[in-house]
């Protein structure tokens, strides 16, 4: 009997432990990259969309990499473009990239790293196929 309660008290543990990690807040960086990463999908989800506005094709391209200064321009740019208003994903998309940037210069401002300024990396970038789900 004493080795079973031996088990069953380091199975707690350790389910408590991966509790533990899993729950923990997520960092300035972690947020900026999963907003990022979610942001450039769904850029890629709207203008493969078959019911999009014609006004999508006209949007400036929307590639984001955290680590090449040029990101905060490039979301300038998007959240200033002057046309699609009427598009609610569109308004949506500018709305994220509005929080993205605000998070950038503001909140995680000391804690990002900028391992480039290669502007045209963010015009024609190589992506890769999604991974399946």
């Amino acid at each position: 009997k004493l080795p079973t309660m031996k088990m069953l008290l380091r199975l707690i543990a350790l389910l408590s432990a991966v509790l533990l990690v899993s729950s923990a807040p997520p960092t300035c960086y972690s947020r900026v990259l999963s907003l990022s990463k979610e942001i450039t999908e769904s850029f890629r989800d709207l203008q493969t969309s078959k019911a999009v506005d014609p006004c999508v094709e006209m949007l400036p391209r929307l590639y984001l990499d955290i680590h090449n200064y040029c990101v905060l321009a490039k979301l300038r740019d998007f959240v200033a473009y002057p046309r699609c208003e009427r598009v609610l994903e569109v308004s949506a998309l500018k709305e994220k990239a509005r929080s993205l940037y605000t998070i950038m210069i503001s909140y995680c401002r000391r804690d990002l790293v900028f391992l480039t300024d290669d502007c045209s990396a963010l015009e024609n970038p190589v992506l890769f196929p999604a991974a399946p789900s």
